[in-house]
């Protein structure tokens, strides 16, 4: 599942976007820029929805900032004004869409939806997916992992590096066994839960220090969790 960033201090528009969101995304939610900043260190975010009036400082002022930091995650600007020189402000700043309340939940849904598929469509189709902790090469079929300052290629099997590159097209994901065993393996070949967790493991021992961006999720299965660059 996404996993969305809303930064907004009205309890009542939090839950309007989180009743809208419930059904494509995972949401957390930021009152302020300060609790913003903290939740986008600790997570991976596929998508920001963010206000532009909050009580620690400006939307379009933080969405400039994020462009440093964060520009690989699309940003949709909410706000209660409508003028045309706000929006042109929002977009200035790297905003790739504009909410103007009151809002429709379906009109939001679906672009929330529209704008996470062109996303997800984009990274599948990317070579190289850089974090703060490794970075892979789908041509090369390479992975560097960063230790003590410096990138250090991984000798990865050809099903190892599969599990991870699996693992990287879904950031942030609760990733259940049932659906790695189908996805990777093939519903016509028997493979065990026991054996899955024996190649994650593997592969987690290989990845070393770095090893905890893949969090195993008592009960379901595993979560990739890298931190954004």
């Amino acid at each position: 599942m996404y996993r969305i960033l809303l930064v907004e201090d009205s309890k009542e528009i939090h839950q309007m976007v989180a009743q809208t969101a419930a059904p494509i995304a995972e949401l957390v939610w930021a009152s302020t820029v300060q609790e913003a900043g903290k939740a986008l260190t600790g997570q991976a975010f596929d998508l920001i929805i963010l206000d532009v009036e909050l009580p620690d400082g400006n939307g379009i002022e933080f969405c400039t900032q994020l462009q440093s930091t964060h520009a690989q995650i699309p940003i949709f600007i909410l706000t209660g004004h409508s003028e045309l020189s706000e929006k042109v402000l929002g977009f200035s700043a790297g905003a790739d869409d504009y909410i103007t309340k009151p809002f429709s939940p379906l009109e939001l849904r679906a672009r929330l939806e529209a704008r996470l598929r062109k996303s997800k469509l984009r990274e599948s189709l990317s070579d190289t997916y850089k974090w703060k902790e490794l970075q892979i090469s789908k041509s090369r079929q390479e992975v560097s992992i960063q230790e003590a300052g410096a990138l250090h290629k991984v000798d990865l099997t050809a099903l190892e590096f599969k599990i991870l590159l699996y693992f990287a097209i879904r950031p942030g994901e609760v990733i259940a066994r049932d659906q790695m065993l189908n996805d990777i393996w093939g519903e016509d070949i028997h493979v065990y839960h026991r054996s899955v967790d024996t190649h994650v493991s593997k592969l987690r021992k290989k990845l070393g220090s770095v090893s905890h961006i893949v969090e195993s999720i008592h009960g379901s299965g595993y979560k990739f969790n890298p931190t954004t660059l």
